[in-house]
């Protein structure tokens, strides 16, 4: 994919994607290698552990964004709420080099505020 996606290109898409998994273990394990050395230990923990959340998703207190241009997850973040009411965690949120730093959300795109709510 070339560099500098144009923001009207990008959608969100909320909940798994078949593929999911592997393209967001794939962002991590390139931007943690490339930034900090990070190695396939550092990539299957994520494969793992998202795996792990993604078979337990509630969409009553979980969350999955993808940030998609056309079949391909350039990012993601997640709300995952676990087994307690009164915490939620924030993992897995990254963005390909593509995106990062564009400063700005597709427009029309929202949900988090009101789903918590």
């Amino acid at each position: 994919m070339e560099v500098g996606v144009p923001l009207k290109d990008i959608t969100i898409h909320v909940g798994y994607l078949p593929g999911a998994i592997g393209m967001i273990a794939a962002l991590h394990a390139r931007y943690y290698s490339a930034s900090y050395g990070f190695d396939q230990v550092f990539e299957a923990k994520v494969a793992r552990e998202l795996g792990e959340f993604v078979c337990r998703y509630d969409p009553a207190h979980d969350r999955l964004w993808l940030v998609r241009c056309a079949d391909e997850v350039l990012g993601s973040i997640v709300i995952d709420g676990g087994d307690r009411e009164d915490v939620a965690h924030l993992r897995w949120f990254i963005l390909s080099d593509q995106l990062r730093g564009k400063g700005s959300a597709p427009s029309g795109r929202s949900g988090g505020r009101r789903w918590r709510s």
